[in-house]
């Protein structure tokens, strides 16, 4: 469904929920998979109880690993419009 063809009212309402569950669903299988890791390494590598990466880590590392290459881009491209 194009978006220039959802009018007003229940179209809308019925297009914003496909698409939120078209999102969601592969995040929340996202989210569960990056969880389950750590997990994971301790069944595989025999990692004691004290194994120091756990799923919000992994997320804590790739958000900034992405914010700084995202500024790093801005920083390329502003000093290559001056």
């Amino acid at each position: 469904m194009a978006l220039s063809q959802v009018r007003a009212g229940k179209p809308t309402s019925d297009y914003l929920q496909y698409v939120l569950n078209r999102i969601t669903a592969p995040g929340s299988l996202y989210l569960a998979l990056v969880a389950i890791i750590p997990i994971i390494a301790l069944v595989l590598f025999g990692a004691s109880q004290n194994f120091p990466f756990g799923g919000t880590a992994i997320l804590i590392v790739v958000g900034v690993g992405l914010d700084t290459a995202k500024q790093i881009e801005s920083q390329l491209q502003q000093r290559s419009y001056l």
